[in-house]
């Protein structure tokens, strides 16, 4: 056995304890408000964004004419929502990981820690 795995056995709480602990953080009123917080972020934006997908391939197959409607030069409806998809992944991405740290990550640091520390 190696030194630093030693080390490592050393630092960490028994892995019993652990399990324990864990199991007891989930019903924490602050794991819950994590929870919560993640869910309201997600479920809406996983809504709204499979809407707008399916909008574009919809339309792309029921509403032809509109689609192949050309707005500049040889860009037409198509190309636009296209685009459009990606420019919304990314934007989405984006506002996540703001979200993520304001919201979620200092309570899920803070829990993280007291779940380490616990059988310290």
């Amino acid at each position: 056995m190696s030194s630093s795995h030693a080390l490592h056995e050393s630092t960490d709480p028994p892995r019993g304890d652990l399990q324990a602990r864990s199991v007891t953080m989930h019903s924490d009123p602050r794991f819950l408000e994590l929870r919560s917080r993640l869910l309201k972020f997600v479920g809406p934006m996983s809504i709204a964004f499979f809407a707008w997908y399916l909008l574009y391939v919809v339309m792309s197959a029921y509403a032809r004419d509109l689609m192949g409607t050309k707005v500049i030069g040889s860009f037409n409806f198509a190309l636009v929502f296209g685009v459009l998809q990606f420019v919304s992944t990314f934007g989405i991405a984006y506002w996540y990981a703001r979200f993520a740290t304001r919201r979620i990550d200092p309570l899920a640091d803070e829990l993280r820690e007291e779940l380490e520390e616990g059988g310290r």
